[in-house]
């Protein structure tokens, strides 16, 4: 499902947060419990789209040098590139199969704000 800011959602599954927090120089520890099914409204999108690391970003440049000028290389030059190329397959793979992860800030009914959230935690309400 693909959440916008405005979309009614409701939430997939019971959410329990634990934690504490300061309050007027006092140390309070804090548990909050949200029951499926708990409905808001989504403020914000946010899209992290995956880091390529250098050698992805090296695949990128050499390939691009291989498919734009290649035919006109020597043969053993070329060859060296597709062998460089080869090696950095791997890295390239394993970055186009990471998903783009899109977490949401929703306010719920009840006032509570929900920031930083996995989409999927969400169902259209």
């Amino acid at each position: 499902m693909t959440l916008n800011e405005g979309l009614r959602v409701k939430l997939a599954a019971d959410l329990t947060l634990a934690g504490s927090l300061t309050a007027a120089g006092d140390a309070v520890a804090g548990f909050l419990a949200l029951a499926s099914g708990t409905g808001g409204t989504v403020e914000r999108v946010d899209e992290h789209r995956p880091q390529s690391g250098e050698d992805v970003r090296e695949y990128e440049r050499l390939k691009s040098l291989l498919d734009s000028f290649g035919h006109q290389m020597p043969e053993g030059s070329r060859k060296q590139l597709q062998e460089q190329v080869a090696s950095l397959e791997p890295a390239w793979t394993a970055f186009q199969e990471q998903k783009l992860r899109v977490t949401v800030r929703v306010r719920f009914d009840n006032g509570f704000v929900l920031d930083g959230a996995h989409e999927e935690l969400f169902t259209s309400a």
